[in-house]
C-alpha cells in the first residue's frame, strides 16, 4: 500500500476516539490511532495482525471482511448488530497484564484508503463492572427490605389469627414490628442520603467550617450515648478554631457515624480517642491538611474486610450490625462524603488492638 493510503487511512483514525487499526489486504497493520498506541502499545504498524491481536475470535472476523469467499462468517453475540459486511463480537482480551471486555467492530476499509479492513476496540469492562454493581445493589436492597417486612407480614398475619386475644403476644409482637419499620426507616433514610451525596461529589464546597468547633458539637450529642455504654471520650487537639472549607452538615453526618460505630463496635475497650492534628504537607492531596483520627482499643478487624469495608451493605458481622441497627450504608456514606471534600479516608485495625479511622480533609480547597 503506498505512503498516500497509508496516510489516508491514518488521518481517518485519528478522528475517532476509541482504540482503532486498520490493516491491508494481507492483515498487515498500516495504521493506529493514540488511544490503540496507549491501549495495545507503541510497536504495532508495518506488523502481522494476528501478532497484536491473539485471540481467534478476533482473527476469524478480520480474516472474513477481508475474504468473505474463503473465510467462515463469525458467530455474531446476541443483542449486537452490524452493518453488512462487518463483523461484531464480544472478546476477553488480555492488555498490558489485565484482562478486559471488549466489543470489536471489523469493518471494510473506505474504497477511496484500498482493500483493508479497520478494527475499532470498545472497552466494556467498566459498563460492564457498573451494570454487575447496580444490579448487586437491586439485590441487596429488595433483600434487607424484604426481611423486616416478611417479619412484619407473619406478625400480622398471627395478630389477626391464634394470637387475636393474647394481650402479652400482642405487645411483643408489635414491639418486633416497631424494631423492624425503624430499620427499614433507617435504610431508606440512608438510601436517600447516599443518592444526595452522590449526586452532589463532583460540586466542591465552597464554605469555610470551624472543625474543631464542629467536632466539638457532635462529641456533645454522642455524650450520653458514650456514658451509656460505659466509653470514655478523650479529646486532643479541638481546642480553639480550625477553619477548612466544607459543608458542615455533611461533615457532621460524617464523625457522627464514625464516632458511633467506635462505639458500637469499639466500646468493649472503654476508651475512645478523637484526635484533630494538622498535617504540613499530605502527598496525595498536594498540600495542607488536617486529619481527624478517631481510635477505639476493642477488638477490632481482622485485616482481610479492611479493604472492603466502604463497599455497600458489606458488612464484618452480619448479625451483629443488624441487632445494633446499621443498614449497611453508613460506611459508603461516609466515603463519598469525603471523596467530595477531595480527602481521604484510611483505616486501620488489628484484630484484638482496635481500630483507626482517619480522615483527612484539605486545608486549601484548591489544592485537594
Amino acid at each position: 500500500m503506498s505512503a498516500e493510503l497509508q496516510r489516508r487511512a491514518q488521518s481517518l483514525l485519528d478522528g475517532v476516539p476509541v482504540p482503532m487499526l486498520a490493516v491491508d489486504a494481507h492483515a498487515r497493520t498500516i495504521a493506529a490511532n493514540a488511544a490503540a498506541r496507549l491501549l495495545l502499545g507503541d510497536d504495532l504498524l508495518d506488523r502481522p495482525f494476528v501478532t497484536i491481536l491473539r485471540h481467534p475470535g478476533v482473527v476469524q472476523a478480520v480474516d472474513w471482511v477481508l475474504a468473505p469467499d474463503r473465510h467462515p462468517a463469525p458467530a455474531r453475540p446476541e443483542g449486537l448488530s452490524a452493518a453488512p459486511g462487518c463483523a461484531v463480537l464480544r472478546a476477553h482480551l488480555g492488555v498490558d497484564g489485565r484482562n478486559i471486555m471488549a466489543e470489536i467492530t471489523v469493518a471494510p476499509l473506505s474504497l477511496l484508503i484500498g482493500r483493508g479492513a479497520s478494527i475499532a476496540i470498545l472497552d466494556r469492562s467498566v459498563a460492564d463492572e457498573a451494570e454487575q454493581v447496580r444490579r448487586d445493589f437491586v439485590a441487596n436492597v429488595s433483600h434487607e427490605l424484604k426481611t423486616p417486612l416478611t417479619a412484619m407480614l407473619g406478625f400480622i398475619e398471627t395478630l389477626r389469627g391464634p394470637a387475636r386475644e393474647d394481650a402479652r403476644a400482642r405487645d411483643r409482637f408489635l414491639d418486633i414490628m416497631e424494631r423492624e419499620a425503624g430499620r427499614m426507616n433507617r435504610l431508606i433514610s440512608d438510601l436517600l442520603s447516599l443518592s444526595r451525596v452522590q449526586a452532589e461529589e463532583r460540586r466542591r464546597p465552597s464554605e469555610m467550617l470551624d472543625l474543631a468547633g464542629l467536632l466539638r458539637s457532635v462529641l456533645a450529642t454522642m455524650e450520653p450515648r458514650a456514658r451509656a455504654a460505659g466509653v470514655v471520650l478523650r479529646t486532643e487537639g479541638l481546642d480553639g478554631r480550625v477553619m477548612v472549607p466544607g459543608d458542615a452538615d455533611q461533615l457532621t453526618q460524617v464523625f457522627q457515624n464514625l464516632i458511633e460505630n467506635g462505639l458500637k463496635y469499639g466500646g468493649s475497650g472503654g476508651l475512645l480517642e478523637v484526635v484533630l492534628r494538622r498535617i504540613n504537607h499530605e502527598p496525595q492531596l498536594r498540600g495542607p491538611g488536617w486529619a481527624v483520627e478517631i481510635a477505639d482499643h476493642g477488638e477490632g478487624i481482622d485485616e482481610i474486610h479492611l479493604p472492603r469495608l466502604t463497599e455497600r451493605f458489606y458488612r464484618v458481622d452480619t448479625h451483629r450490625s443488624r441487632e445494633q441497627g446499621g443498614t449497611g450504608l453508613g460506611l459508603a456514606i461516609v466515603k463519598h462524603i469525603i471523596s467530595r471534600h477531595r480527602g481521604r479516608l484510611r483505616i486501620e485495625s488489628v484484630r484484638g488492638k482496635g481500630s483507626r479511622f482517619s480522615v483527612v480533609l484539605p486545608e486549601d480547597m484548591r489544592r485537594g
